[in-house]
């Protein structure tokens, strides 16, 4: 047994090799690249990277038979014979491509045998089990900060470096790992190689596949432990501790209102100090101030419900609308009840809102007026008043409105001995 990590061992030549790795003498080094080793076998087999016959004429580097080389100068030619059936990707030796066509099956052959993690490739399996091992042998001459392999310890290298070695020919952007350069790559040619096997969705990431996946499973891993409410993603549970914390660092500069999250500053700044509406739809030529409102409206004419209930048939547009249905309907979820007049609210927001009637407080202020409201909808009806802009329509005069509810009005009353009007109005839309 190890002194020093309790590792166990069956024969003595294995302990006498793992005790090196804590000792940081009697370590095999090449004499002509220092390069340093833990066994004897290992300095051997990496020798015959200096004693190889064949070298590579574009890259210095050396192989030990003709066809290893052949292989290699595949890379350089860009030659990629081999070409995925799914997504047409191709790819210089048939090995690689069967390690990626493993991205579409789903297979994962090497299992830890500590945790049951599942991995397309062998060296990936190898680089994890060190999780187990705790093992850190490559320590950090700037921060201190200890790896388990030297390759991982040159890459955190280049975080004091500022190196960054792998550029983006078509952007320019460079990155430290090739890993997220081959990643960056799926922005300009549009791959997205992780599918939804329920809804066909996909992703270009395998981690965005399986946060996405939550969705259609309603697994939440990620609990509160003050008021135990789920999150499906991590980011989700550190922004919603700051409800309990009180901590709101992202401030208004303009009504000095402060949010918990930066994206909830920029979308109340476009909602309640910003009548422009630049996202306009390519169905009707509705306009809206931001592109969450135009996909959700979009859905309307394409009549896309990627929200499912597991339960039963029925599915929604929007995710508060399966919510809603679950409580409702399924009596899953929790419901949030005011602790006044016992109403209840599908979200702690709705809840929120509610609250400040009760309060009397009016945090919504319009920067034209200065009137106050309760919630940012009333806001955003109210401010219609200062706009001059009419985006809805009647179908049968074509008279035009500020507000929705008004146009929804007029129609009831628009009287028939207009519909003359109607043949005018649609030969001017057609056009």
């Amino acid at each position: 047994m190890c002194t020093v990590c309790d590792k166990r061992f069956t024969e003595k030549c294995s302990f006498n090799t793992h005790r090196r790795r804590h000792t940081e003498d009697n370590w095999y080094s090449c004499t002509q690249c220092e390069k340093r080793f833990h066994s004897l076998n290992s300095l051997m087999s990496h020798m015959n990277v200096h004693s190889s016959k064949y070298p590579c004429t574009e890259c210095g580097k050396c192989f030990q038979s003709n066809s290893a080389l052949m292989r290699h100068k595949q890379s350089h030619s860009r030659e990629k014979p081999f070409e995925c059936s799914v997504c047409g990707k191709r790819f210089a030796e048939s090995s690689h491509l069967a390690v990626h066509s493993r991205i579409h099956s789903g297979e994962r052959p090497y299992k830890c045998h500590v945790c049951d993690m599942g991995f397309r490739q062998s060296g990936h399996l190898n680089t994890h089990m060190t999780v187990h091992t705790a093992e850190k042998l490559f320590e950090c001459s700037i921060c201190d900060k200890r790896f388990s392999t030297s390759s991982v310890l040159a890459v955190h290298s280049r975080i004091h470096s500022g190196e960054k070695p792998y550029k983006c020919h078509v952007c320019h952007k460079a990155f430290s790992h090739s890993g997220n350069l081959n990643t960056h790559m799926r922005v300009h040619t549009g791959e997205k190689p992780y599918k939804c096997h329920v809804c066909d969705m996909g992703f270009r990431h395998s981690g965005d596949l399986n946060t996405h996946m939550r969705v259609h499973t309603g697994e939440k891993p990620y609990k509160c432990h003050v008021c135990h409410k789920a999150f499906s993603q991590s980011a989700h549970l550190n922004s919603h501790m700051r409800v309990h914390m009180g901590a709101k660092p992202y401030k208004c500069s303009l009504c000095d209102k402060s949010f918990g999250q930066s994206s909830h500053l920029q979308t109340h700044k476009s909602r309640a100090h910003s009548n422009r509406r630049p996202h306009q739809c390519p169905h009707c030529g509705k306009q809206f101030k931001t592109n969450a409102e135009l996909k959700l409206h979009v859905r309307i004419h394409t009549d896309a419900k990627p929200y499912s209930c597991r339960h039963c048939s029925f599915t929604f547009r929007r995710l508060q609308q399966l919510k809603r249905h679950l409580l409702k309907s399924h009596n899953e979820g929790t419901w949030f009840v005011c602790d006044i007049c016992e109403k209840k609210f599908i979200s702690h927001s709705e809840l929120k809102y509610h609250s400040y009637r009760h309060a009397d407080v009016m945090p919504y202020v319009c920067c034209e007026c200065r009137k106050s409201f309760c919630t940012a909808a009333e806001l955003k009806s109210h401010q219609l008043v200062h706009s001059v802009y009419k985006q809805f329509c009647c179908g049968k005069c074509g008279k035009l409105f500020k507000d929705e509810y008004c146009v929804k009005r007029h129609f009831d009353r628009c009287s028939n001995d207009r519909l003359g009007i109607i043949g005018v109005f649609n030969q001017h839309v057609s056009k």
